[in-house]
């Protein structure tokens, strides 16, 4: 499991069809434990399994829900694209 810190996060799940998930929580280790449960979103719980590709640190509770709405109104390509984008920085 991906190890975080508490704060309030923005995060993208990739689902086993393929689809993304976009969240924001409070807890995120908390909230993955609770998605690969089955006891997450309803979204998610006929796509698992789910893996993280990309979050972020939000200041508080109405930056993150301002966060994930705009995520949100992304098109696929532009969400991928910030997955891309993360992984091209973990492995420089």
């Amino acid at each position: 499991m991906v190890s975080v810190r508490r704060g309030w996060h923005v995060y993208l799940l990739r689902c086993r069809d393929g689809t993304l998930y976009a969240g924001a929580t409070n807890d995120l280790s908390g909230r993955l434990a609770r998605h690969a449960a089955g006891k997450g979103a309803r979204y998610t719980r006929s796509r698992l399994p789910v893996e993280l590709v990309w979050k972020v640190r939000a200041g508080d509770r109405g930056g993150a829900l301002r966060r994930e709405a705009a995520v949100k109104r992304l098109s696929r390509a532009e969400k991928l694209a910030l997955v891309a984008r993360a992984i091209r920085r973990r492995g420089a």
